[in-house]
């Protein structure tokens, strides 16, 4: 619930923006057998260590795989030197701006977070990660390298992949930090303004993050099949009693990683794979940097050590 909190954190800056008609004008040709989009890492480097065992697994089997990072890959990791491994290590791959990487690289005065948080999130809700980006802003400004690296990644992605068009974004076909996939929004009003972006970009598939929910839409739009995937976290639990990551896998080859939920399009698999990271691992690195009663461990802690709120029937969606 807003409670007349300011806007820092709710607003979205007008940088963050841009038109669903331009985003799939230079369409790029992926020609590898499996992509990986991976949003919501979280600074978590077992899940990054799980993600990439995962694809040398589907490399060891003649695969050709591709990782590509839709933003937010940096939250927990406010330390410098994890700072630094994470992204150092994750811009070995293909990366894209989130909303965290964007206040990293280039902080807005006004934005907080960048999250640009709807109005049934709770104010403290926002204040407190308003508080985690000041903190994660101070380790950042330490490692300039990373920064300007940071600083030259693009805020979507739109390529040719199994003969579909695919577009992938952080939030959604309006803003970096849009709330218009999320699992609220499509399963509520916000059907016809999907079916618009369909309409507007062209896309076959949409692929984003950024809520922190998963879900698998489909339906039909201008006659032809469309998908909308949104992983919620590879770095952090999403699913009732499951302390798992989630992230997208593309292929025309059926996954051998036990999918969570699959679906497909065209002859494209499309699916949501668990990351099953060092549980134990992850959560004594996270309760030394973010202690009890710090922002992070009161937004976060429950939800990474019990689990989401979902079940796993509940990702899917259509129209």
């Amino acid at each position: 619930m807003n409670n007349g909190a300011g806007e820092e954190g709710r607003s979205c800056p007008l940088h963050y923006r841009y038109r669903p008609e331009s985003l799939l004008d230079r369409l790029e040709h992926w020609p590898e057998d499996v992509i990986y989009v991976v949003g919501g890492l979280y600074g978590n480097p077992f899940a990054l260590g799980e993600v990439e065992a995962m694809a040398a697994q589907e490399r060891a089997a003649g695969l050709r795989v591709r990782l590509l990072f839709n933003g937010d890959f940096n939250w927990f990791n406010a330390d410098g030197d994890l700072f630094e491994s994470i992204n150092h290590r994750v811009l070995r791959h293909d990366a894209m701006l989130g909303n965290v990487e964007y206040e990293l690289a280039n902080p807005a005065p006004g934005a907080g977070c960048g999250c640009a948080y709807p109005d049934f999130v709770d104010d403290q809700v926002v204040a407190r990660s308003n508080r985690i980006m000041m903190r994660l802003q101070e380790v950042a400004q330490t490692r300039s390298g990373v920064r300007a690296s940071l600083s030259g990644l693009a805020r979507w992605r739109s390529m040719i992949f199994g003969g579909l068009k695919v577009l992938v974004l952080h939030g959604d076909p309006e803003s970096l930090a849009g709330w218009g996939l999320s699992r609220d929004t499509l399963s509520g009003s916000g059907s016809d303004r999907l079916t618009d972006w369909f309409r507007r970009t062209d896309a076959d598939l949409i692929l984003c993050s950024h809520t922190c929910q998963p879900l698998l839409w489909t339906g039909e739009v201008g006659g032809r099949p469309r998908c909308v995937l949104n992983n919620g976290s590879a770095g952090m639990a999403n699913l009732k009693a499951d302390t798992r990551g989630l992230i997208i896998r593309m292929s025309v080859h059926a996954s051998p990683l036990g999918s969570v939920a699959t679906t497909s399009v065209s002859g494209l698999e499309l699916s949501l794979e668990a990351v099953a990271y060092d549980h134990e691992a992850w959560v004594a690195l996270f309760d030394e940097l973010w202690p009890g009663g710090s922002d992070a461990s009161v937004s976060y802690r429950q939800r990474i050590t019990e689990g989401g709120t979902l079940a796993p029937s509940q990702i899917y969606l259509s129209q």
